[in-house]
């Protein structure tokens, strides 16, 4: 068995355990409860402090056909089961609705006209296609540019999940057109009950002045 960093291994899969984001974790579930979800969002804030991880646990929640079932316990509503194909696809990178691209390294203008030769089509088989850009505020002014049309007119089958750690160098044309989320640096004793909380699953313990 290979063996995996924690930082992967306890990765959030579910929304209550993004560590300090509890708020924006709860408007994003509210927004799939009632069905109003945007077509574009912006997650912004320092590094480390859960955009990607929301950011792939909302995929799934949208596209997880568990995510629906009202015939499971409450808590279990507009949360990713982390069970199905879906699921699990998603959480490894590997689904063919849900696309995620580096604005570090790919920037231009064909990079995005890449991606957008495929917005028209349905997705695969799920609900929605999704496109997750990192680091979006990398993109050239021609790739935001060209990006802008299909925010302004999207289609309903597609949804845009932006994270950025410079929200200031992104168009006001294009924030105009996202739902802005701001996160926050995670605190001293959100970090120590969620250290606490893994220590617990490995089977070790240590003082609470350690953590």
């Amino acid at each position: 068995m290979n063996y995996q960093v924690l930082a992967r291994r306890y990765r959030p899969r579910r929304f209550e355990e993004v560590v300090g984001q509890e708020s924006i974790a709860a408007t994003l579930r509210g927004a799939i409860l009632q069905d109003r979800v945007a077509h574009a969002y912006l997650f912004a804030g320092p590094r480390g402090v859960g955009k990607t991880s929301m950011a792939r646990i909302f995929a799934k929640a949208l596209n997880c056909p568990k995510a629906g079932d009202r015939s499971l316990p409450k808590e279990d509503w507009a949360q990713p089961c982390n069970e199905c194909s879906a699921c699990e696809a998603i959480h490894l990178g590997q689904d063919i609705d849900v696309v995620e691209l580096d604005g570090a390294s790919h920037r231009g203008i064909e990079d995005i006209r890449g991606i957008l030769e495929g917005v028209n089509r349905p997705a695969t088989k799920s609900p929605f296609k999704i496109y997750i850009i990192d680091e979006v505020h990398m993109l050239t002014r021609e790739a935001f540019n060209a990006l802008l049309k299909t925010l302004e007119e999207p289609p309903p089958h597609v949804k845009f999940l932006f994270a950025t750690t410079e929200a200031h160098r992104i168009p006001e044309t294009v924030l105009s057109r996202c739902q802005r989320f701001d996160f926050h640096p995670i605190g001293e004793e959100a970090i120590v009950r969620r250290l606490a909380q893994i220590l617990e699953a490995e089977g070790r313990k240590a003082q609470p002045e350690l953590l």
